[in-house]
């Protein structure tokens, strides 16, 4: 049965969510201006992702995304995330937050297209998580599954893409393609998926 969450909901998950530390608070604010600032992981998505990294003991994780300091906090002594961005501006603000964090031995910064960057690993990938360009989600996907470790999680942000995905009538390039990404996955015999209502929904996948 579908639930109807009263107004405040959201605000009151925070609160009951271990906060987060102070240089991850200064990123959010010092990127809250910045176009896509929106598409941002939130606090709670943010200790989601490090749960998920915690517990798959995760010693390779791919970031397509923002979310490469919630996920270095849950690997294994010695695990490294792999960050893509195309983006200096937006690089330049994560390699200064990566600084300021303890975590900055974990984390490696790939410039250029992610496709590219994930070509390139051999893997295998504990931990994936996509948040990047909507018309790229099922390239991402098919780049990451077959490097996918056994007990490897893709997590992928936006699957509910703010209802818009229930809107038949809603034709954009992005609501499409998050449609039919959602589509293929449910579809797909090589993987098992589930579909949460984690902000604007996470769907995370594993090997079936």
């Amino acid at each position: 049965m579908p639930v109807d969450l009263p107004p405040g909901i959201e605000e009151y998950v925070e609160a009951h969510t271990t906060p987060v530390p102070d240089f991850m608070r200064a990123l959010a604010e010092e990127t809250s201006g910045l176009p896509g600032a929106g598409m941002l992981s939130g606090p709670v998505e943010g200790r989601f992702l490090e749960v998920l990294a915690w517990a798959t003991r995760a010693e390779l994780a791919v970031d397509v995304g923002n979310s490469a300091l919630s996920m270095a906090a849950g690997l294994v002594d010695g695990g490294r995330v792999i960050t893509c961005d195309v983006n200096a501006e937006t690089l330049a603000i994560a390699r200064r937050s990566f600084e300021r964090s303890p975590y900055a031995d974990r984390i490696e910064v790939r410039e250029g297209p992610a496709l590219d960057t994930i070509a390139s690993l051999d893997g295998p990938i504990d931990l994936a998580f996509i948040d990047a360009d909507k018309t790229n989600y099922r390239n991402y996907y098919e780049a990451i599954l077959p490097k996918l470790a056994d007990r490897g999680l893709i997590a992928v942000d936006n699957t509910l893409w703010a209802g818009q995905v229930l809107d038949d009538a809603d034709t954009s390039a992005d609501t499409v393609a998050i449609r039919a990404f959602n589509d293929h996955v449910a579809r797909d015999q090589r993987v098992v998926a589930v579909q949460l209502t984690v902000r604007d929904g996470v769907t995370l996948i594993r090997k079936a």
